[in-house]
């Protein structure tokens, strides 16, 4: 393990992801939104915000997952990732989070809710420190991992980043 990346999982008490990598959450919004008659929207009540510190190492991955809510990613410090996503309608688009922003690379981006993504660290002997904030607030009902089966039959097209990610 990087030494600065095992300094900083212990100094925020980061823990296991199940996506993959190390997280904590940091915040989470006293508000509360209430489903609208629509529940297939939000089933329950949601907080307005959540934020959580994240964690991935080098050559570690975020398996392909999605959730109900746009997720905004804010790049704090190590290595520069790359955010896979296949959108609803099946376009896979590479976004880049990161410090160097005359090579494509944004300190904040933003997954479209419904979106499955996952995640690749830019530098194997590295790592990544992003913050995650998710409105309305995240909730691990609205979390769901992919299944690489599922995805591959959706999703044929992108057979091999599916493979690499899960």
């Amino acid at each position: 393990m990087n030494q600065q990346a095992k300094a900083i999982i212990n100094h925020l008490n980061l823990e296991q992801h199940p996506e993959g990598g190390y997280y904590k959450e940091v915040y989470r919004s006293e508000g509360v939104i209430n489903p609208d008659s629509d529940e297939t929207v939000y089933p329950s009540s949601r907080n307005f915000s959540t934020s959580i510190y994240y964690m991935l190492e080098g050559l570690d991955t975020s398996s392909f997952h999605r959730i109900r809510s746009d997720e905004t990613w804010h790049y704090y410090t190590g290595s520069s990732a790359t955010i896979h996503i296949i959108h609803p309608d099946s376009l896979y688009e590479a976004r880049y989070l990161g410090p160097e922003l005359s090579r494509g690379q944004s300190y904040q981006l933003t997954i479209p809710g419904r979106s499955w993504f996952g995640v690749t660290v830019d530098d194997p002997d590295s790592f990544m420190l992003a913050g995650c904030t998710v409105a309305p607030g995240f909730d691990f009902k609205d979390f769901e991992m992919g299944d690489p089966y599922q995805l591959k039959q959706a999703f044929p097209e992108h057979k091999a980043i599916i493979d690499r990610l899960n």
